[in-house]
């Protein structure tokens, strides 16, 4: 569970990066939305969210919307999940003490956050939600003034659920 819901203020956050750079979500958020995603590299839902997570980015990255991973593990381990699930998008570390995540009242992973420019939470979504991820694309869409990509593909067995 998350204790941000929808239509909230999002709580602001300032992490190093895997390469060690400091992200702010204020800055982040001074260039549009912002899709902050929480996990666990150990999470089997995260490891099964995030390439879709990825699919994301690339049809929205490049548009002004900032993707942010936020990892409750460390560097190395953080990095080889990245690796491993073919994740691109930047990804900041929430150690030590997880101060981001006990920010927003995480209890479960992935939790996953779609931030307006404003700083008010649009989309909030805890475990792999598949009609959360199509409200993403479709929010992102229309702030783009374009339509929306789709998140899965024809013939992929999605379950609609599965909890984090």
């Amino acid at each position: 569970m998350t204790t941000i819901l929808a239509k909230h203020s999002a709580p602001s956050f300032e992490l190093n990066d895997t390469r060690g750079k400091t992200i702010s979500l204020a800055e982040c958020l001074k260039k549009g939305a912002v899709v902050a995603a929480f996990f666990k590299v150990s999470c089997p839902v995260c490891q099964f969210t995030f390439p879709f997570l990825e699919r994301l980015y690339k049809a929205y990255g490049s548009k002004g919307v900032t993707f942010l991973g936020i990892s409750q593990d460390n560097k190395e381990d953080t990095l080889e999940f990245l690796k491993e699930h073919g994740v691109t998008f930047p990804t900041l570390i929430d150690q030590p003490g997880y101060a981001a995540s006990n920010a927003y009242g995480l209890t479960n992973v992935p939790s996953i956050f779609l931030i307006g420019s404003d700083g008010k939470v649009l989309v909030s979504e805890t475990g792999f939600d598949k009609k959360a991820l199509e409200a993403i694309s479709k929010e992102v869409a229309g702030q783009l003034g374009e339509s929306a990509v789709a998140v899965f593909r024809p013939g992929e067995a999605i379950p609609d659920y599965k909890p984090g």
